[in-house]
């Protein structure tokens, strides 16, 4: 009789540990910025160790895919370096929340060996670089910035996105609001028609551009051009003052914003005041359905949110992100209590 009951508690335990293998993990997809995607994969990867079970699907395809799947309710959650705008959301007949994840930093890379690290240009310079009127590195624009420099005669080639993209809204941003030739003949939008040069997609593709092609120059993400060890440029700001794209820089451009934050959290910070503001800065943020309908995914993805306004930001700087201001995280915390999950 003991045999008997030892061998059905071994089947009762191999059934139950069948079960529990064979349960499937929640999975949570999203769609959308490229310019964040390396937290983001890290983000997913921690927070899938503290919770087995849960798994996120997150397709890198740019803000512009990552609105357009949202508007259209095929993904859990989207992403964006450029806020929706009124337009956009006049259309949608249910709330969407934008939660700020994490501060970036646009830069201008470009390879040029010969010239090194720290290359200085001002925000009318880059615009002129973009708009193909500024041909020649030696140009003497270019060489007046940078004295100490010996600039090659070689022809500037310029790279940018081919894609719908959040970091050319931030980089579009800035420029037009530096150059009035840029704002009326190209405008800022997460897709331009670009006046010169060649596309690539994503920040990936924008980095691989760069990378091989001599005398190039694109705007990428740093968390893309410092394990890619390119060079970034030094950027005058609003201040005067030639700004080297870090943590802090980012960081001191959101300041002054944090404490007048709209209450939607769509705001610019590119040319911000302040003398150690970098001026190519933006917020990235999470798309999210203030009603969720899949009470298991919207549990899942609220306590997620929670987590990475705290405990994530701490793995910011790791991957070349600024944190959230402090001022800021209790408000996107009390917003993401208004996120409504169905029972």
């Amino acid at each position: 009789m003991r045999k008997i009951l030892g061998l059905l508690a071994v089947a009762l335990l191999a059934a139950v540990s069948f079960s529990a293998c064979s349960e499937k993990p929640l999975l949570i997809n999203g769609a959308g910025a490229t310019f964040p995607y390396p937290l983001y994969s890290k983000w997913f990867h921690e927070y899938h160790k503290l919770h087995p079970k849960l798994r996120f699907n997150y397709q890198s395809i740019g803000s512009g895919g990552g609105i357009k799947q949202i508007a259209e309710r095929t993904v859990d959650f989207g992403a964006s370096d450029a806020p929706i705008s009124d337009a956009q959301l006049a259309k949608l007949d249910w709330k969407l929340l934008h939660i700020p994840a994490v501060l970036g930093t646009v830069v201008l890379s470009y390879n040029l060996p010969e010239v090194g690290d720290d290359l200085k240009l001002t925000g009318p310079v880059v615009a002129d670089i973009f708009l193909g009127k500024l041909k020649k590195w030696n140009d003497p624009r270019l060489a007046a910035l940078n004295p100490e420099k010996k600039l090659p005669e070689k022809s500037i080639l310029v790279a940018h996105r081919s894609d719908g993209s959040g970091t050319t809204y931030v980089f579009t941003d800035y420029l037009s609001k530096v150059s009035p030739e840029w704002k009326q003949k190209v405008g800022r939008e997460k897709a331009v028609n670009w006046p010169a040069g060649l596309g690539g997609k994503g920040n990936e593709g924008v980095t691989g551009l760069v990378k091989q092609t001599h005398g190039s120059i694109g705007y990428i993400e740093l968390g893309y051009a410092v394990p890619n060890k390119l060079p970034t440029a030094l950027i005058q700001n609003r201040a005067g003052q030639f700004i080297k794209p870090t943590i802090a820089s980012t960081t001191a451009a959101a300041e002054g914003v944090a404490g007048n934050m709209p209450k939607d959290y769509r705001v610019s910070i590119t040319d911000a005041p302040g003398a150690q503001s970098y001026p190519i800065s933006a917020f990235t943020y999470l798309l999210i359905y203030q009603t969720q309908e899949n009470a298991a995914k919207g549990k899942a993805l609220v306590q997620f949110l929670r987590w990475a306004t705290k405990e994530g930001q701490k793995l910011a700087p790791i991957l070349h992100y600024a944190p959230l201001p402090d001022s800021l995280t209790a408000k996107i915390e009390a917003t993401i209590s208004t996120i409504k999950v169905a029972k």
